[in-house]
């Protein structure tokens, strides 16, 4: 997502780790069907393998109790809520701050049997990980409205200011950040997934420089895709424990049945060949005639997206 991202009103812009047989049950009864991640971060998702969920930042719904009805009518399974927008502020500018508005989300949730699959921080699409001073009241916030909401994955974008190949010379200062962080999500008992600019091997690099399992990589099948990378190679080179989440769409141009370069069934085989299991959250793939048919849109995508996974 570009610079953009952090204004409600332009949308459009793109850019468990439980411990023991207890733990599980506690999760479950919080978001029954939710994936946990054990400490080896190897997955186990719980009841229909793959799951596919909506961004309520991109159906036009950021932190709208309204979202959770559009996305029963997309038919999808869960969705993903954003912390709001962050701009520069100290931290975000989130409703879930109010307990009064969490349990609305939670009601609502419960009503219409839709899960929260994650909670994304992406102002930081747009904002400095590595430079703002305040980036762990930012995330705290972010893990605390996670714990208060039974969401177990975070999503945490390094963004164009964060960029690993454009910038490397804050690598260290990222690293440095995302193993705080880390110790933040492990304390937690969630994960915060991170989205970066580097290929998968570059990826597989940061993880271990970072050597938290409070850290994991949120795949975007897009990233790959415009750099002309071999999709399938870079979910093989990471592998299933290092992915928690995917955005499982492309930039925005046609529906993803029509997409020639995403072969979703043969996406589909390599992660079923690979083990891995979970969230796969429809981001973009909007067709370019009708960006703002949301139902259109998202609905041909969810469709789509449980013939090839839920079939």
């Amino acid at each position: 997502m570009s610079a953009d991202m952090d204004s409600s009103s332009k949308p459009y812009s793109r850019r468990s780790f439980l411990g023991d047989a207890a733990t599980l049950a506690v999760g479950l009864l919080v978001a029954p069907g939710m994936w946990s991640c054990a400490s080896t971060n190897k997955l186990a998702f719980t009841g229909q393998r793959y799951k596919i969920a909506v961004v309520d930042l991109m159906i036009l719904k950021r932190q709208k109790l309204g979202a959770f009805q559009l996305a029963k009518e997309i038919g999808a399974d869960g969705l993903e809520v954003d912390m709001g927008g962050l701009g520069n502020r100290d931290t975000f500018d989130s409703k879930l701050a109010d307990p009064v508005t969490r349990q609305q989300f939670l009601d609502k949730a419960k009503e219409l049997n839709l899960e929260l699959c994650s909670l994304a921080m992406t102002g930081f699409y747009a904002q400095s990980f590595a430079e703002r001073p305040t980036y762990q009241q930012m995330v705290r916030d972010c893990i605390e409205t996670m714990k208060h909401m039974g969401i177990k994955v975070g999503f945490l974008p390094l963004g164009t200011k964060g960029d690993l190949k454009q910038y490397p010379h804050l690598r260290p200062a990222i690293v440095e950040r995302l193993k705080v962080v880390g110790k933040m999500a492990e304390k937690a008992g969630v994960v915060i997934g991170i989205e970066t600019a580097l290929d998968a091997q570059g990826e597989k690099e940061l993880l271990k420089d970072v050597n938290s399992k409070g850290i994991m990589i949120y795949f975007n099948f897009s990233n790959p895709l415009k750099e002309g990378r071999d999709l399938h190679k870079e979910l093989k080179i990471l592998g299933k424990d290092r992915i928690c989440m995917i955005h499982c769409t492309d930039e925005d141009g046609v529906w993803l049945e029509n997409n020639t370069r995403l072969d979703m069934p043969k996406v589909k085989k390599t992660l079923d060949e690979m083990g891995w299991s979970g969230w796969l959250v429809i981001e973009r793939s909007r067709d370019a005639a009708n960006p703002r048919d949301v139902r259109g849109n998202f609905g041909a995508n969810t469709r789509y997206m449980k013939s090839i996974f839920q079939s």
